[in-house]
């Protein structure tokens, strides 16, 4: 009993969370923010890139896998002290949130890359045939019969990869903006125990977790039609 208590006057302290919990408030509504500009922002760079892969322009196709291998190989977070301390060296200097927003975008836009490209690759070429014969420009080839098909088909690794850009905004702490887990630390120094931390991470999960288990049915049910 008494490390129970231990535990819970350390890591569980009711007052304590409740001092903190404006702060920690304040960190989540910065956190979604970051999330909902940062989600469209990565996805529709990559659908960009998958779309123009599509037409199969060699030089152009070789610039598109050079950019989506240079940015998922970065660590988000070595890129972000790049754009935020060292574009200041260029006369470039951005605010917290969009260096935030841009080094998450230049990073998963390699990923939402990929998995549209797969998708697309994996249409079969006589689909884009047939709604040229009927007289569909390319983009509207693309738009109205390709990429429906392709997002159908690569839903589970687009959510998937969705879920990892929300918990990746962590990474903003590195840079004094308070987004959740920087709020929590900063709680942590004024309350001088883990709780407002146990309580970040216990805000993640009751976010994220619906989220993670519609990823699950998503990729379940992925594989059921591929067998």
């Amino acid at each position: 009993m008494e490390a129970l208590q231990l535990f819970l006057d350390n890591f569980a302290d009711w007052d304590s969370f409740v001092r903190i919990w404006p702060l920690l408030w304040q960190g989540l509504q910065l956190t979604v923010l970051l999330s909902i500009v940062t989600l469209p922002v990565a996805a529709a760079a990559g659908l960009l890139i998958a779309i123009l892969y599509s037409f199969h322009n060699r030089p152009l196709n070789v610039a598109l896998l050079i950019w989506i291998d240079l940015f998922r190989s970065f660590p988000v977070l070595v890129l972000l002290i790049l754009i935020f301390y060292g574009l200041p060296f260029l006369g470039l200097t951005l605010p917290s949130f969009a260096a935030c927003v841009l080094a998450l975008t230049l990073n998963h836009s390699g990923y939402y890359g990929e998995i549209f490209r797969a998708g697309i690759e994996a249409i079969p070429p006589g689909q884009r045939e047939a709604a040229r014969a009927l007289g569909l420009h390319p983009l509207q080839v693309i738009f109205l019969v390709i990429l429906p098909q392709a997002i159908a088909r690569v839903l589970a690794p687009l959510a998937s990869n969705s879920l990892e850009l929300v918990k990746t905004t962590s990474i903003a702490a590195l840079v004094a903006l308070p987004e959740l887990l920087r709020s929590a630390r900063v709680a942590q120094e004024q309350t001088y125990n883990p709780t407002p931390l146990t309580a970040a991470a216990i805000i993640f999960f009751v976010l994220l977790f619906p989220f993670a288990r519609w990823v699950a049915r998503l990729e379940r049910d992925m594989i059921m039609r591929q067998r």
